[in-house]
């Protein structure tokens, strides 16, 4: 699938919050040697990378111990059933050894509702699912790449994951954008796991996420199916692909000539809740990547907003990365609700200066009453 599109210019990329440690992988198990893309080697030179299964397997454990409280007027420490201790099992056995030990083995301290969910319990059938469905007669094992990021000692993990040739191809431009999936989990209690319907553009790396509906796992009560999960979220990803050829091809078509609007193209990205610094870059993007810097379509804002997002959001993944990337997905796939917005936002803030001008000269009548 192919959309008409300039090649894209791609300059000071950086990465959001770097993790603590990040681990490339490409194949579900080593025996399939599967290469990186091309594209994907060239921006990530030098990186050494491992199998799926192989990368799922070093990540932190966590198990349950029993927590106890000091009594203040005995000074002794009494046992408590009403919360367990999440920790690493390797990391308490090297403390055991070792009273100097650098890492905590102590991840979190919930309450006795929380069910631990490692990550072998939810990768591991999705490395079943892999090796069973094919994308072009291959097993999506085969061709599955991308890395994994780890956070707070490992108790904090998310990761990507794309599958070669599952892809939209925009004309003149040298890399795919990749279909996949995004997940995580942590033993904080913070986040459940997840997983949610993902795109990388090859070229400037721009990820596209929320491209499905979140589902998540709680770490309360019966775990689901896992394995049926997984196969339904493939299922939906697959479908994305071939609708996001055809939303892009659609916002390429609609332009904002914001010569002839009140705000510019900075001011466009702040009318949709963006604060400033992603708002400049955004627009930066946009113009440089426009064939005009005051005639740009909606696939060109929507790019330049995920460009913000990628290489400067100043969060931590999560919640708070959420909610602007629905709305860089809003300009792609809901344009018109989008300008309607901008508008609204627009006339409410014309609307508040009236109030403000209205306030400001009934205290210069007062004043010269």
């Amino acid at each position: 699938m192919q959309a008409s599109v300039d090649e894209r210019s791609c300059s000071e990329v950086t990465e959001m919050k770097d993790p603590e440690a990040r681990t490339i992988f490409a194949g579900v198990f080593g025996r399939t040697n599967t290469e990186l893309p091309e594209w994907y080697r060239e921006r990530h030179r030098g990186d050494d990378h491992v199998s799926f299964a192989e990368a799922i397997r070093a990540l932190p454990q966590a198990a349950e111990t029993t927590v106890a409280y000091r009594n203040p007027y005995t000074d002794e420490w009494v046992e408590t059933e009403r919360f367990n201790a999440l920790v690493e099992p390797s990391r308490a056995r090297e403390q055991a050894r070792d009273d100097d030990a650098e890492t905590d083995p102590l991840f979190h301290i919930p309450t006795d509702s929380y069910a631990i969910i490692d990550p072998v319990d939810v990768y591991g059938p999705l490395e079943e699912v892999l090796r069973e469905e094919t994308i072009d007669g291959k097993p999506l094992g085969d061709v599955m790449f991308e890395e994994i990021r780890r956070y707070r000692g490992g108790g904090e993990v998310h990761m990507d994951i794309m599958f070669d040739g599952l892809e939209v191809r925009l004309s003149g431009q040298s890399a795919p954008i990749t279909m996949g999936v995004t997940s995580g989990y942590d033993f904080f209690g913070e986040h459940a796991v997840y997983v949610e319907g993902f795109a990388q553009d090859g070229y400037c790396s721009n990820t596209m996420r929320s491209l499905t509906d979140k589902e998540v796992i709680k770490h309360v009560g019966h775990v689901r199916n896992v394995r049926t999960w997984w196969e339904e979220l493939l299922a939906q990803v697959e479908l994305v692909a071939d609708d996001l050829f055809e939303f892009i091809r659609d916002a390429q078509n609609i332009d904002l000539d914001f010569s002839e609007l009140p705000f510019t193209v900075t001011e466009f990205y702040s009318l949709l809740g963006f604060p400033d610094y992603l708002a400049e870059r955004a627009a930066s993007d946009a113009e440089a990547n426009a064939a005009s810097p005051v005639e740009i379509d909606m696939w060109t804002l929507h790019s330049g907003a995920t460009y913000a997002l990628t290489h400067f959001f100043q969060g931590k993944e999560g919640a708070s990365l959420d909610g602007y990337v629905r709305t860089a997905n809003d300009i792609l796939f809901n344009p018109e609700g989008t300008i309607e917005r901008v508008s609204d936002d627009l006339q409410e803030m014309v609307d508040h200066f009236k109030e403000r001008e209205d306030a400001l000269r009934e205290r210069f009548q007062d004043a010269m009453a």
